[in-house]
């Protein structure tokens, strides 16, 4: 079931958040994770977010600043299992476009979002890491 976030869904949000992150970004170091925890911890309940619950458990979310997705984050033990493209469908159906930024080398998740309609709009290299990493859009 895809319900909207609530405060007491924050732990549970922040460890799929940094689990996720550290699996997907082997390529950056833990370190830069663990130093925007706060901060992040700090940026959910200001987003818009929405969960994937599954038997009480939150197994995956989506967070959204207008139509900017911030991220798709689900659990390693609950990849492919469409979760992820369950809660994109979700935010497509009251969205017109959406915009991301993705790694490069964060290859599953660019084969991913081209594979559900985004293009990708412009290669740049983001500031805090270094790393290259694409704008793409969806929709109008």
């Amino acid at each position: 079931m895809i319900r909207r976030f609530e405060n007491n869904d924050l732990a549970q949000i922040m460890d799929i958040w940094r689990e996720t992150n550290i699996r997907a970004h082997s390529f950056i170091d833990q370190k830069y994770w663990d130093e925007n925890f706060e901060a992040v911890r700090e940026m959910i309940p200001e987003a818009d977010v929405y969960v994937f619950e599954e038997s009480g458990v939150i197994k995956g979310f989506a967070g959204l600043s207008s139509n900017y997705i911030a991220g798709i984050f689900v659990e390693h033990e609950s990849q492919s299992r469409s979760i992820g493209r369950m809660l994109l469908n979700h935010v497509k159906s009251f969205n017109s476009s959406l915009q991301l930024s993705v790694y490069r080398n964060n290859e599953r998740a660019v084969k991913f979002y081209l594979r559900e309609g985004f293009s990708v709009e412009e290669e740049s290299t983001d500031e805090n890491t270094g790393e290259i990493e694409y704008s793409m859009r969806w929709g109008t």
